[in-house]
């Protein structure tokens, strides 16, 4: 027999051929525009004061012991649950130990047999993985395309089916959002239950951070809020009615069959909220926003705004065709001092392979036009 199966070892020389062979390596240092840590919320001494405090003033320490339904369900998550709950204005928050597990947990769990998903063709892999595990069929609607939905919505109203509509509020690789307005009438007009993913709007957008869709979609039926972008720590909450929660207590799987994130990692997550709430995490915001303004400002002036899909989250992404193109780029900028991920296939199609420009508060006007000049160098130049 040999070492390795041979089925899986050309899978491997595959991704070689291909130069899209994953690696975790370790980043040198260099000025940040790759990371989720939009806000530089996971550098904050203050949050760690903070959470540090506040595992100081209980019995908890380490470990969860257990699942959330044996004994791992400690007092900290009831209070960052109803701090959650207040925070994005739903009548319940339950937290799960990531976005993925999250996603996972619900629609492996709500949608039923009889029901029909209609999902963004762009949707993240944790809701296209969830999606597999759902005993209801699934079809998917062009990307953003409002009026390709509203065919699929009157084709499968007709079945007297539980519909839900699935789509993100800043999709992860291009950075741009659904007309939310649009999409939330078309809900209610075919009576569909809305499921939307705030991930990457978390931080960003809304008065305080709170995302895109609060006050904007009435009646969302479940939305995703993961920790591990803006707000800098770790985990996800799942937040809607009470009876959606009653439910996935019961029956969501990567709910029910982990063990609970760490009271400490939960502490956190408390302290990133109230920070968030606070002057100085509105600055943060501010600042971010700023950046944001004044980065697709520059790609007019360096003549790069062809190359971008257009958006205006902390995500921009530069379309440079091939996985050897976009890796020799991202290389050359790193040499620079700049540290922009070059995003592949198949993780995107083939001809989309993309630099991803991550911008933060903590960014200056200084590194923005830097590492744009030397884009332009590379890309407009050839």
């Amino acid at each position: 027999m040999s070492k390795f199966p041979i089925k899986l070892d050309k899978r491997l020389q595959k991704r070689k051929e291909e130069n899209s062979l994953r690696r975790l390596d370790f980043f040198s240092e260099g000025v940040d525009f790759f990371s989720n840590d939009y806000l530089g919320l996971s550098k904050s001494e203050k949050i760690y004061d903070s959470a540090n405090t506040l595992i100081a003033s209980s019995e908890l320490k380490n470990g969860a012991t257990g699942s959330r339904l044996l004994s791992g369900n400690h007092i900290f998550y009831k209070e960052l649950e109803d701090l959650l709950a207040d925070f994005h204005e739903a009548e319940a928050a339950l937290v799960f130990n990531s976005g993925y597990d999250a996603n996972i947990g619900f629609f492996s769990a709500v949608p039923q047999k009889s029901d029909i998903i209609l999902f963004d063709e762009l949707s993240h892999a944790s809701i296209r993985d969830g999606l597999q595990l759902s005993l209801a069929r699934n079809y998917k609607f062009r990307h953003n395309d409002m009026q390709h939905l509203e065919e699929l919505l009157k084709k499968f109203s007709k079945q007297n089916s539980e519909i839900y509509i699935v789509t993100e509020s800043v999709f992860s690789m291009d950075g741009d959002s659904p007309d939310l307005l649009k999409l939330g009438k078309l809900a209610e007009r075919f009576n569909a239950r809305l499921v939307l993913d705030e991930a990457h709007a978390t931080g960003v957008f809304g008065k305080k951070g709170e995302g895109l869709s609060q006050g904007m979609i009435k009646n969302c039926f479940a939305r995703i809020y993961t920790f591990g972008k803006a707000i800098g720590c770790h985990g996800a909450a799942i937040l809607g009615s009470r009876e959606l929660k009653e439910y996935l207590v019961n029956f969501s799987r990567s709910l029910i069959y982990t063990t609970a994130l760490s009271p400490h990692a939960v502490a956190t997550v408390i302290s990133a909220y109230r920070f968030l709430d606070s002057p100085q995490g509105l600055s943060e915001i501010q600042k971010l926003r700023e950046n944001i303004s004044f980065f697709t400002q520059k790609l007019k002036e360096f003549q790069l705004d062809s190359f971008f899909i257009s958006a205006n989250s902390a995500i921009q992404s530069c379309i440079l065709s091939g996985n050897d193109e976009v890796k020799s780029v991202a290389s050359e900028i790193a040499k620079n001092g700049f540290l922009v991920k070059p995003i592949l296939s198949p993780t995107v199609p083939k001809g989309k392979e993309r630099l991803r420009f991550c911008l933060h508060s903590y960014n200056s006007h200084q590194e923005i036009s830097e590492v744009l000049s030397l884009l332009a160098n590379f890309v407009v130049k050839n």
